[in-house]
C-alpha cells in the first residue's frame, strides 16, 4: 500500500491521523479530563529510596499537579511567564511541566549537562524568571546569572523539596483561577521553547505550541499500527532527558495513551532500571540501545560463552534479514535460530526484564544491523526521524509499514517531501511555529511555499518510505541524539598557539572527536620555549609533551560545553590544512567534507577502541 500524496504540487510521504486538534484544546485541558476520567489508573511508578516503583495513579499525580500550581500561582507566576528547568528526566519534571501549563506559563528545559555560559544565553533569550534546579550543584551552575539578570528572580532546588516548599505557598482558593487559565488557554498558544544548538554556536529556541505537542502525542496512539506498540495498559521507561523534544514526547504521549511510565535517568543504572520496572516498549537514542548490546556481549564472559553469544548474534542478523526476503528463512536458518532461542535470545530478553517487545528509536540514524539484530532476539525495534522542529516525530516504521533501513512512512498527520536539492522538507500541525527572537532564522528554515527545511538529505520510495541518506548542515548529531555545533570548540581551540586548524567530528558516533593540525610557523618557538629540540611537524604530532599540551587546550575548551559536547578524543594529523593541498577554500574555510572523506581511517582509529 503507497503513503504518497500530492500536496502543493510536491510529491509527499503521508498518512492521515485519526485526529485533528481543535482551536480549544491545549495540554492542561486534555491532562484534567483524563485525571477526571482515568482517576484510579496508574500513570507513573517512581523509584523508591529502597530501588522499588511505587505506582502513582491519576488522581494523586493531579492532586500534586494542583497543589504545584496554586503555589506557583502564589509566587506570583503570571500567564506566558517562563520558567527554566535544569534537571535529568525524573517524576518532578513531569510534575512541574503539567502545573506550569495549568497556569499559563511555560516550563524551558536546559540540558543538565550544560555550562552556565549555555545556561545564561537560553534564560536571558527566553526571559526565564525563575528556575527549578534538580540538585545543590546545579543551582550552583545557575547561581552567577542571578545578580546578572534583572528578570531571573530565583532558582527552586528539587532535591531541598522545592515541590512541598512551593505547594505549601499556595490554597485552595486558587482553584478557581487554575481552571480559568486552563480555559483560555488555547491550541496556537506557546507549550515551550526547547533549545537547539546552530552552527553559530548559539541554540535556536524553536516556539512549540499546544498544537504542535498535542498532535504527536494523540495521533501516535490511536494509530492503526502505532496501537500495537504504544497503545494504552503499557509499561514504558523513560531513559532520554526532559531537556530533549523527544523524552517531553514520550511523556506526553504515554499519559494520553494510558501507559505507566517510569524514569531511568541515570544511564549507569539503565540495565538494572529496565530489569527492575520491566517495560513493555521503550522509545530511545540508538546509543541506548548499542548499551544494551553492549551489556548482553558483556554478560556473556568470555572464551566459549562469549563465542556463543557473537556466532548467535550473526544468525539473529541473518534471520531478521531473511525475514525481508522472498520465502523468508531457509529450514537450516530456522533451526539455527531455534537453537539460538534457547541458548541465548531468551537471556537477552531478561536482561530486559523479559516483557520487552517493542521499542522505538530516534535522535539518530540506528543502523540496520542493530536493528536485525534487536528483531532477531525478539525485539523489534521501530526506528523513527524528526527535530526539535517538527516537534519530535516525522516519520516512524510501525508493524503494519516497516522497512529497516529507513525511518518508516510519515508520521500519522505528518507530511515528508524532498526538495530539489535531495532536503528533506515538513508540513503539518507539528511544525513548529518559529525561533525565539529571530525571525531571520524563521524565515531561513521555511520554503516559499511553507514546507520546513530539515536540513537532511533523503528520498522517498514508492510505497512513501523515508531514507535519510546524509546531513545537509554542519551539525553533529552523536549516537545518543545530542546535537552539536563544532564551531564553538573549533574557535577556541584555532586560538592555541600550536594549533593551526581543528574539525570536530562524531555525527553519529558515541562521543565527540576531533582531528588536529600543528602550527608549522608557531612550532619551532613553542619547541625552544619548553626546551624541546627542533623537529617537524609530523615528528611533533607524536611528541608526547606537544600531545599533552593540545590534551590540555582540549580539557580548558571542553569547560565551556556540556559533557556531551566535548571532545573525549582526538589525533593530531601531520599535516596542515591549505588552499594548495585542497584542504581550506580561498577564503580560509577548511573544506570539512573532504577533511573527513580523505581522513576517515584517522576518524576511526579515534573510535577504535570504544
Amino acid at each position: 500500500m503507497s503513503n504518497v500524496v500530492e500536496i502543493d504540487g510536491r510529491r509527499a510521504a503521508y498518512r492521515a491521523g485519526k485526529i485533528t486538534i481543535t482551536e480549544s484544546m491545549s495540554i492542561p485541558w486534555v491532562m484534567r479530563n483524563h485525571a477526571h476520567d482515568r482517576a484510579e489508573q496508574i500513570v507513573f511508578e517512581r523509584k523508591s529510596s529502597i530501588n522499588t516503583w511505587v505506582p502513582v495513579t491519576w488522581r494523586q499525580f493531579y492532586a500534586e499537579v494542583r497543589a504545584l500550581a496554586r503555589g506557583l500561582l502564589a509566587l506570583g507566576v503570571e500567564p506566558n511567564d517562563h520558567i527554566a528547568i535544569m534537571s535529568h528526566s525524573r517524576y518532578e519534571f513531569a510534575l512541574f511541566d503539567q502545573a506550569t501549563w495549568a497556569v499559563g506559563a511555560q516550563l524551558i528545559p536546559i540540558y543538565e549537562t550544560d555550562s552556565t555560559d549555555q545556561a545564561r544565553w537560553i534564560v536571558k533569550d527566553s526571559q526565564c524568571r525563575m528556575a527549578i534546579a534538580e540538585t545543590p550543584q546545579i543551582r550552583d551552575v545557575l547561581a552567577p546569572l542571578l545578580p546578572e539578570l534583572d528578570h531571573f528572580e530565583a532558582i527552586h532546588v528539587v532535591e531541598e523539596n522545592a515541590v512541598e516548599k512551593i505547594s505549601a505557598k499556595g490554597s485552595l482558593a486558587l482553584d478557581p483561577e487554575i481552571d480559568r487559565r486552563i480555559d483560555a488557554t488555547t491550541a496556537d498558544d506557546l507549550a515551550t521553547i526547547i533549545y537547539t544548538s546552530g552552527t553559530t554556536g548559539l541554540p535556536k529556541g524553536a516556539r512549540l505550541t499546544h498544537r504542535n505537542l498535542l498532535h504527536v502525542a494523540i495521533n501516535g496512539p490511536l494509530d492503526d499500527g502505532l496501537s500495537r506498540i504504544i497503545g494504552g495498559m503499557q509499561r514504558s521507561l523513560l531513559a532520554l532527558p526532559m531537556a530533549h523534544v523527544f523524552a517531553r514526547f514520550i511523556c506526553l504521549m504515554s499519559m494520553y495513551s494510558g501507559n505507566v511510565t517510569g524514569f531511568a535517568p541515570d544511564a549507569k543504572n539503565l540495565v538494572s532500571d529496565v530489569q527492575s520496572f520491566r517495560p513493555t516498549y521503550i522509545l530511545a537514542v540508538p546509543r541506548i540501545f548499542e548499551k544494551i548490546y553492549n551489556a548482553a556481549d558483556a554478560k556473556a564472559g568470555k572464551g566459549l560463552k562469549l563465542k556463543l553469544f557473537r556466532h548467535f548474534a550473526k544468525v539473529a542478523i541473518e534471520y531478521s534479514r531473511a525475514l525481508d526476503k522472498p520465502g523468508g528463512p531457509s529450514l537450516a536458518l530456522k533451526a539455527e535460530h531455534r537453537l539460538g532461542e534457547r541458548l541465548v535470545y531468551s537471556s537477552i530478553r531478561s536482561i530486559l526484564g523479559g516483557n520487552l517487545r517493542n521499542s522505538i528509536s530516534g535522535g539518530a540514524p540506528l543502523g540496520a544491523r542493530l536493528g536485525h539484530f534487536f528483531r532477531g532476539v525478539g525485539i523489534n525495534v521501530y526506528e523513527g526521524y524528526g527535530l526539535t522542529e517538527t516537534s519530535a516525530p516525522t516519520s516512524v516504521n510501525t508493524p503494519h509499514f516497516m522497512r529497516i533501513g529507513s525511518v518508516g512512512p510519515a508520521y500519522p498527520g505528518c507530511y515528508v517531501s524532498v526538495d530539489d536539492d535531495g532536503e528533506i522538507l515538513g508540513k503539518g500541525d507539528h511544525i513548529f511555529v518559529g525561533y525565539n527572537n529571530n525571525s531571520e532564522a524563521t524565515a531561513a528554515a521555511f520554503t516559499e511555499d511553507g514546507w520546513f527545511r530539515t536540513g537532511d538529505l533523503g528520498e522517498i520510495d514508492d510505497d512513501g518510505f523515508i531514507f535519510i541518506t546524509g546531513r545537509k548542515k554542519e551539525l553533529i548529531v552523536t549516537a545518543g541524539g545530542k546535537n552539536v555545533a563544532p564551531a564553538v570548540l573549533e574557535d577556541r581551540l584555532r586560538g592555541h598557539p600550536l594549533i593551526s586548524q581543528v574539525v570536530v567530528v562524531g555525527d553519529q558516533k558515541p562521543f565527540i572527536g576531533a582531528l588536529v593540525t600543528l602550527d608549522s610557523e608557531m612550532l619551532p618557538g613553542w619547541l625552544r620555549n619548553h626546551g624541546l629540540p627542533e623537529m617537524s611537524a609530523s615528528e611533533a604530532s607524536e611528541d608526547p609533551q606537544v600531545l599533552a599540551a593540545i590534551d590540555r587546550a582540549i580539557k580548558r575548551a571542553n569547560d565551556s560545553v556540556s559533557r556531551a559536547e566535548s571532545i573525549r578524543k582526538f589525533r593530531i594529523l601531520p599535516i596542515d590544512f591549505t588552499v594548495a593541498n585542497g584542504y581550506m577554500t580561498p577564503s580560509m574555510k577548511v573544506k570539512r567534507a573532504s577533511v573527513i572523506r580523505d581522513f576517515n581511517e584517522e576518524i576511526e582509529r579515534i573510535y577504535a577502541a570504544g
